[in-house]
């Protein structure tokens, strides 16, 4: 296995420009601060920059975790009704559990990012990491995040994350370790309970 990609970004794909700008903006933040510290690989995956066509997408996207320090979790309430991306979540915490035997791990692997609030409260997949960071004040009229004050510190904490597991991989990786056996897990039930919304019949 070679280090490949610092971040992989897990994200609910948007039609409309909110979500696009978010994720865009916070690539860019990310790939900013993060390149000072890596040798040759690429700041970041983002699957619509980086996926060419195929058959095989599932491959594709279980290799470029596996080769990824980190994942980043744009978190929306759409993140969570969507399969693929409880499904990359589920491939993480895998790849957590297999590098936990490398080497004992600073941190989790995945470092979630509130894009948006659930109206009822977040899951407990994002509370009960150890960290993450709430950027859901992020509107159409938030200025870019990599020169953003009101931002910065807490980029600044994600990139300190990242850089120290990419320290610890390069040291501990297995030599010969093999990215291409590595497969997507089955997709995990919901994370929370669908209630029902009808209103009651008179």
């Amino acid at each position: 296995m070679a280090i490949r990609y610092g971040c992989f970004f897990s994200y609910a794909h948007g039609r409309h420009e909110l979500m696009q700008r978010f994720k865009a903006t916070l690539a860019d933040a990310l790939r900013c601060y993060l390149e000072p510290y890596f040798d040759n690989e690429d700041e970041l995956f983002v699957d619509v920059e980086q996926l060419g066509g195929g058959d095989d997408l599932d491959h594709k996207i279980a290799r470029a975790m596996c080769e990824s320090v980190c994942m980043i979790l744009i978190y929306t309430p759409k993140y969570e009704a969507h399969a693929y991306t409880r499904r990359e979540y589920a491939a993480m915490r895998q790849l957590e559990l297999e590098r936990s035997k490398w080497y004992a791990l600073p941190s989790h692997l995945i470092i979630p990012v509130i894009m948006t609030q659930h109206p009822d409260q977040l899951p407990p997949q994002i509370t009960e990491s150890s960290f993450y960071v709430d950027f859901s004040r992020f509107t159409m009229a938030t200025a870019d995040l990599k020169s953003n004050p009101e931002f910065l510190p807490d980029i600044d904490k994600m990139v300190r994350r990242i850089v120290t597991h990419y320290q610890c991989l390069k040291k501990y990786m297995p030599p010969g370790h093999d990215c291409n056996q590595f497969e997507l897990p089955a997709v995990p039930p919901p994370w929370r309970e669908i209630t029902d919304t009808t209103f009651p019949k008179k």
